[in-house]
């Protein structure tokens, strides 16, 4: 006879605690089998065996995989094809349930969709749960019941309708695991990866980390960010536990948690945005698209000092402090005129706190073309960010201490690359009017 289990699949949601679909499947009266699926088809397309979003999760999961042994169970966990593995553990186990957290992201979305009507052919039911934001899908809507394309409204509506029983802990247990010894977990050789520079560490959020974050968000030199995004990114830590903190301490960070969801149900109701403008006129825009200077942008050798530590750091530790995010990413589309798409890429190949509706509506509103986006004349001027952000040059000394040696060698001067895109733009919006 094979065991009766309930399975809850860990995807976006490395925690124990507070964690909704878990606390539902943990409710039932059957013993809960928790797994994490490695999807071949997703690791297969990551193009460096160096990857510290792999090396995070893998690191995240020994730390879950040691506090579900304490409690006499594991976590199982597999690599391969997300089908097949579900087909595998229906031959090992007598499966009643699958419970989940919910994704929204397309690829997601449809592989979820996938999944639960293979299961429904096992008699098998699944069950996904709101768990990595405060509101999801339609929840946050216009009167008329549209998505808002906006953000402030989206941000009074999203405060409006907050009560308390939205940032609540979901319950937690100790009981209802499924009692077995402890599984191996594969490990990264296996999965075709590499160790990195990362070492994981339990993230947590006290009310001091941001207490001043309005007053010192905007400095890259103070490092004075949560750097909590790969933590959210991975479900390590809980939303509701954020927001409860943020109200409690921070109006401003509560201010860039509700711009990530507001990203994320944009991403929801508009999946045209992955690889298209949120606004169709702006794929008129005629990108120069120079490989060369591409190359120099991504190495950190375009001669613009605070462009160039931005570049160097993110390619060095996988994080850019998000002024300098901004900075670069206008520096690109605006005085590079190269395709947001390009950078858009590569900051998804390097960023440890990747996330694809942030990253996405952040790199459209850098190059003017997404929703609530800055306009396109809205150009940074690197220099005039650099006397305004790190005056001492303290962040450009820490990450590009040869700066001044290539000051003389800069790829495009600011003034008529300025001209130069607000010259191009205009012709693009012009061509789609007519």
């Amino acid at each position: 006879m094979k065991d009766k289990i309930n399975i809850f699949w860990f995807r976006r949601d490395l925690r124990l605690e507070d964690n909704v679909g878990l606390s539902k499947a943990l409710a039932q009266d059957i013993p809960v089998v928790p797994i994490f699926l490695f999807d071949q088809e997703i690791l297969s397309k990551l193009p460096n065996t160096k990857d510290i979003r792999v090396d995070y999760i893998h690191q995240a999961l020994q730390s879950l995989q040691g506090k579900l042994e304490e409690l006499g169970s594991s976590l199982h966990v597999y690599h391969g094809n997300v089908e097949e593995i579900f087909e595998l553990l229906i031959q090992k186990f007598d499966v009643q349930a699958v419970f989940c957290n919910r994704d929204y992201e397309p690829l997601a979305i449809a592989r979820d969709n996938r999944v639960q009507k293979w299961l429904a052919k096992e008699d098998v039911t699944f069950s996904a749960f709101k768990d990595q934001v405060i509101f999801e899908k339609g929840e946050i809507l216009k009167n008329d019941g549209t998505p808002y394309t906006v953000y402030t409204p989206y941000a009074k509506k999203w405060r409006a309708a907050l009560e308390r029983k939205h940032y609540t802990a979901a319950p937690s247990t100790l009981d209802g695991y499924y009692q077995t010894k402890k599984k191996s977990i594969p490990s990264l050789k296996t999965l075709g990866f590499e160790k990195t520079v990362l070492n994981y560490e339990t993230p947590s959020l006290t009310p001091g980390m941001i207490d001043d974050y309005d007053q010192h968000r905007d400095f890259p030199a103070e490092d004075r960010t949560t750097r909590l995004g790969v933590a959210l990114r991975f479900g390590t830590i809980s939303v509701r536990e954020c927001v409860k903190t943020a109200l409690k301490n921070n109006d401003t960070w509560l201010s860039e948690l509700i711009w990530r969801e507001f990203f994320m149900q944009i991403l929801f109701h508009f999946p045209h945005v992955v690889d298209t403008s949120f606004k169709s006129s702006y794929d008129n825009i005629r990108w120069r698209n120079n490989e060369k200077e591409f190359e120099k942008w991504r190495k950190g050798e375009t001669g613009y000092p605070i462009v160039d530590a931005g570049m160097r750091q993110l390619n060095e530790t996988g994080f850019m402090h998000n002024r300098v995010r901004m900075v670069v990413a206008s520096f690109l589309c605006k005085h590079l005129l190269i395709d947001w798409r390009w950078g858009e890429a590569y900051f998804a190949e390097k960023l440890l706190d990747y996330e694809l509706s942030s990253n996405n509506g952040n790199w459209q509103w850098a190059a003017g073309c997404g929703c609530d986006a800055a306009p396109y004349f809205r150009i940074f001027n690197p220099d005039a960010q650099t006397k305004r952000f790190d005056k001492d040059l303290k962040y450009i000394k820490r990450w590009n201490p040869h700066y001044a040696d290539r000051l003389e060698t800069a790829i495009v001067d600011h003034k008529q690359a300025r001209e130069r895109a607000l010259n191009t733009y205009k012709e693009a919006l012009n061509d789609a009017r007519s």
